[in-house]
């Protein structure tokens, strides 16, 4: 199965894909490949459906992409699979497993890809839905069984055990809020941001995580408003910022890798969607989009107050923590 999305969140909401058709091979697991950025290697280290995840890099110029199809292909071929599955509607990596000899070549079928499958793929109509609506299709049209869209992200039990133990001091509820975004445009303004930590009133702790690149910036948010029980958590590995989203009690922040992780944890997440599709695919994603809906500069149009009236009824609420698929 091969995806070529970069992102941490486009790794979670393919993994109920990965999950239906690894169910049906007669191995009930899969090889997957996706780029480097995706950090699917260690997102997907305890997924059973999984058997090994390796990188190929996608993007670049004209001439770095040439050179990228050539080295796929030659990957595609040590691998000597059966069948392949392609995720997206893009061209390359369906030419590569062409050119490495795949017999079964599954793909949407959407465009110019539809020369290099050797299935019939989903009909034309769809080639600007959302990808997750692509995948929709294409589980229908080869009648693969898709029980659920939820992620359900499995983890290392020792991870989460670490988390649990680094911050088991800490009061609950625990309010984790996801600041930094893949783009400017769908993050929530620094000074958004200021307003709605100086507003948010809770007796739990309150952890800011958006990677080392964001540690600084969750710094200077403490240092403005002066928050009590607010913990600086850029510097978490990825693993451990998914287990602490899975031990969280409630998550806010853009559309970003943290708010999938978060849903992947089974954890609410209210969502800010200001320039960004919303995404349907798990009940624990709570859509707050500007009026109007998403747009350009919608990230500037959602109020700090309107969110905290959103969340205002899940401050007090208490998780119940399941072990699913932890190993």
């Amino acid at each position: 199965m091969i995806q070529v999305k970069p992102g941490i969140g486009d790794v979670i909401w393919h993994l109920p894909f990965i999950r239906a058709i690894a169910r049906a091979t007669t191995e009930g697991r899969v090889t997957f490949l996706a780029p480097p950025t995706s950090s699917a290697k260690e997102l997907l280290q305890a997924e059973p459906s999984v058997a090994n995840t390796l990188y190929f890099e996608h993007a670049g110029s004209e001439l770095r992409r040439g050179l990228n199809l050539i080295r796929l292909a030659a990957l595609l071929r040590r691998q000597r699979p059966q069948s392949i599955w392609i995720l997206d509607r893009t061209i390359r990596p369906a030419l590569a497993a062409a050119l490495a000899r795949i017999p079964k070549r599954i793909g949407l079928g959407l465009g110019t890809q539809r020369l290099f499958i050797t299935n019939r793929g989903i009909g034309q109509e769809h080639f600007h839905d959302h990808p997750i609506d692509w995948l929709r299709a294409l589980m229908a049209e080869m009648k693969v069984p898709l029980p659920s869209t939820e992620p359900d992200l499995p983890l290392p039990a020792a991870v989460l055990s670490a988390i649990g133990e680094q911050y088991a001091s800490c009061a609950r509820p625990w309010i984790v809020l996801g600041i930094g975004a893949s783009h400017p445009d769908k993050d929530w303004p620094d000074a958004a941001w200021i307003r709605f930590l100086a507003g948010l009133k809770t007796s739990g702790t309150l952890f800011l995580i958006g990677g080392p690149s964001n540690a600084t910036r969750a710094g200077k948010f403490i240092a403005a408003t002066g928050t009590p029980r607010t913990i600086n958590a850029c510097g978490l590995r990825l693993i451990e910022a998914a287990a602490l989203l899975r031990l969280a009690d409630l998550f806010v922040g853009p559309s970003s890798g943290p708010l999938n992780l978060a849903a992947a944890g089974g954890t609410d997440a209210f969502g800010l969607f200001g320039s960004t599709p919303v995404l349907t695919y798990s009940k624990f994603i709570h859509a707050i989009v500007p009026d109007g809906g998403p747009s350009p500069m919608g990230m500037t149009q959602i109020a700090p107050a309107v969110v905290l009236r959103r969340i205002a009824p899940y401050l007090s609420r208490r998780k119940v923590q399941v072990s699913i698929h932890e190993k």
